[in-house]
């Protein structure tokens, strides 16, 4: 067993770092929050460190599952940051949806410092990281992965290398982009019935068994009909997360007009304070249009 720091406990990281103790291994986690890395510890033994820098410390693998580029940045280099305490030849495993470039970035600090670096972005949602049953999609160099991927198979249903680093984050982009249509095809599909007078269970029974099949409907339909929203991945990061397609799709030339467009529409659930709903609201959208 591994000697490992886990780095966010937010809805993705808290379980998914249990599954490490679980399983055996020597867990310190860190949070802003202490009070949250506290009470993993009560659930999980383990211990929990005041800095980045401290839980890294003699690690063989440090993960970490954050916010953003800059919440990335601070804990990998930031004052206290892990990088500068990992020993060398330590694994960083990145599962946070971030931009390629600073991944990109950073995978070249790790190796300037003697250490290695992969980006592991993560789908599945929060009942994925609570069943391990995510979907893992990685970059960097195969030697890395080869050393990460017994460790993230805990909490996976699928692992796999794409390529060199920054391979992840982009497979993750794809992710995003398809998702992005299908919520918005499932939301106008639910409207439609209801303004028909249809019975939209029945309506998805149907549907689901053929070419309109989709996880989305398979999992979303019934908290949507019964217009619960409180749960699963917020809007507020759906935007952040399409926001980063978009930029990267300036760059490489992709066009992406559906993505665009629903990427305005959660800007409308937004304004009508669905910032924390789940990405499924776009019916929500609907609904206020009349």
């Amino acid at each position: 067993m591994a000697k490992l720091a886990f780095l966010g406990l937010g809805v993705m990281g808290y379980p998914m770092a249990g599954h490490l103790a679980a399983t055996g291994h020597d867990v310190t986690v860190f949070n802003r929050t202490t009070a949250k890395a506290e009470k993993w510890v009560g659930t999980h033994k383990g211990a929990f460190a005041e800095t980045p820098a401290m839980a890294a410390a003699g690690a063989d693998m440090v993960l970490a599952c954050v916010g953003n580029d800059d919440d990335l940045r601070m804990v990998c280099t930031g004052e206290n940051g892990a990088f500068d305490a990992m020993s060398d030849g330590a694994l960083f495993i990145d599962h946070t949806t971030v931009s390629a470039a600073v991944t990109k970035e950073l995978y070249a600090a790790a190796k300037s410092r003697g250490l290695d670096f992969v980006d592991a972005p993560i789908s599945g949602g929060q009942a994925g990281a609570e069943n391990g049953q995510l979907s893992i999609m990685c970059g960097g160099d195969p030697a890395a992965y080869a050393k990460a991927e017994p460790v993230i198979q805990t909490y996976a249903k699928l692992a796999r290398r794409i390529g060199d680093s920054g391979a992840g984050q982009m497979t993750k982009m794809c992710n995003q982009i398809a998702i992005a249509g299908l919520v918005q095809g499932l939301s106008e599909a639910l409207h439609f019935a209801q303004r028909a007078g249809l019975d939209g269970r029945a309506v998805v029974e149907v549907i689901s068994q053929g070419a309109a099949g989709s996880w989305q409907m398979v999992n979303r339909y019934e908290t949507m009909l019964d217009d619960h929203f409180d749960h699963g991945f917020a809007v507020d990061w759906m935007r952040k997360d399409l926001g980063i397609c978009l930029d990267t799709a300036d760059e490489n030339g992709a066009s992406l007009p559906v993505t665009a467009l629903v990427d305005q529409f959660y800007k409308d659930v937004q304004k009508l304070g669905g910032g924390r709903w789940d990405t499924s609201s776009l019916l929500k959208r609907l609904q206020a249009m009349g």
